[in-house]
C-alpha cells in the first residue's frame, strides 16, 4: 500500500494518487455468475417473485434492520418499488436463481461517488430462499467485480446497524476491514441506530478476489453443492491473517 508523505512545509499529507481519472457510474445492465444473475430491478418482473420469497420469512425478522417492510401485500410491495428502486442511486438489482430463474434477493449500488472512486453496496435484503446458498455469496463478488474491475472505483463501502450481528459477520466473512462506528448516526423506524462501517478498497481486492475465485471453483463444491473449504479459509490465506 503507499505510504503518505510530507509536503514542502514539513506537514504530513496523503499518498499521491498519480493519474487518477473519475471512475464510472454502475451501468443499468446485468451481471452474471455461476448460480445467479443480478438484473437491474423492473417492479413488474420481480416484485411478486420477491414477496412470495420473503413470505417465507414467517416472523419478519428480515426486515428488523431495514428503513422499510414488511409489506402486507404484493401490491404494497410492488408500490414500494416502483417508488424507490428505479432511480440510479440507489441502484437496485435482483438476485435471480440461475437454476429456476425466479429473484430471491435484492441489494443496491448507493452514494455512488465516481469523482473520487467511491460507492457503496446496501440494501441487502436475501430472502430464505437465498440464505446461505452459493448465490447469495456470488452476488456480492458480482458487485465487487463490477465495482472494482469493470468501473474503476478504489473503495467499496458496507454500512449496516452496528446491532446486526448477521451483516456484521457477513462483511467480515467477505473480506471486509471494520473501520469503526459513527455513534447515534440516524433514526429509522422510530429508534435509534449506530452504524458500523467496513471497506475494500482497491490495493486489496486482487487478494480478497482471488478468495472468492477459489471459494467459488466448482471443484470446492460436492453434487449437492456444499462447500470442501469455507470462504473464510481462503479469505485468512488471502489477506495473511
Amino acid at each position: 500500500m503507499p505510504q503518505d508523505r510530507t509536503n514542502d512545509l514539513g506537514q504530513p499529507v496523503g499518498f499521491a494518487v498519480e493519474g487518477w481519472q473519475p471512475a464510472a457510474p454502475p451501468p443499468r445492465t446485468a451481471m452474471s455468475g455461476r448460480t445467479c444473475t443480478l438484473e437491474p430491478i423492473d417492479p413488474a418482473r420481480h416484485a411478486a417473485d420477491l414477496f412470495a420469497a420473503n413470505a417465507e420469512d414467517a416472523d419478519g425478522r428480515n426486515w428488523t434492520y431495514l428503513p422499510y417492510g414488511p409489506f402486507a401485500a404484493p401490491a404494497d410491495y410492488e408500490a414500494w418499488m416502483a417508488e424507490t428502486c428505479r432511480g440510479d442511486d440507489p441502484l437496485f438489482h435482483a438476485v435471480v436463481d440461475a437454476a429456476t430463474g425466479q429473484a430471491t434477493g435484492l441489494a443496491s449500488y448507493l452514494r455512488i461517488n465516481p469523482v473520487v472512486g467511491s460507492i457503496e453496496v446496501g440494501h441487502i435484503n436475501w430472502s430464505p430462499r437465498l440464505q446461505g446458498k452459493t448465490a447469495a455469496t456470488e452476488a456480492m463478488v458480482l458487485m465487487m467485480r463490477r465495482a472494482f474491475d469493470e468501473l474503476g472505483y478504489r473503495r467499496y463501502e458496507w454500512k449496516c446497524d452496528a446491532l446486526n450481528a448477521p451483516s456484521r459477520r457477513a462483511a467480515e466473512r467477505l473480506g471486509f476491514t471494520f473501520e469503526g462506528v459513527f455513534r447515534q448516526a440516524t433514526i429509522y423506524k422510530g429508534r435509534n441506530r449506530d452504524t458500523a462501517w467496513y471497506s475494500v478498497i482497491d490495493d486489496e481486492w486482487p487478494a480478497v478476489r482471488g478468495a472468492f475465485e477459489a471459494w467459488l471453483d466448482p471443484a470446492n463444491f460436492d453434487a449437492a453443492g456444499r462447500q470442501a473449504r469455507r470462504l473464510g479459509d481462503f479469505m485468512a490465506a488471502a489477506m495473511g491473517v
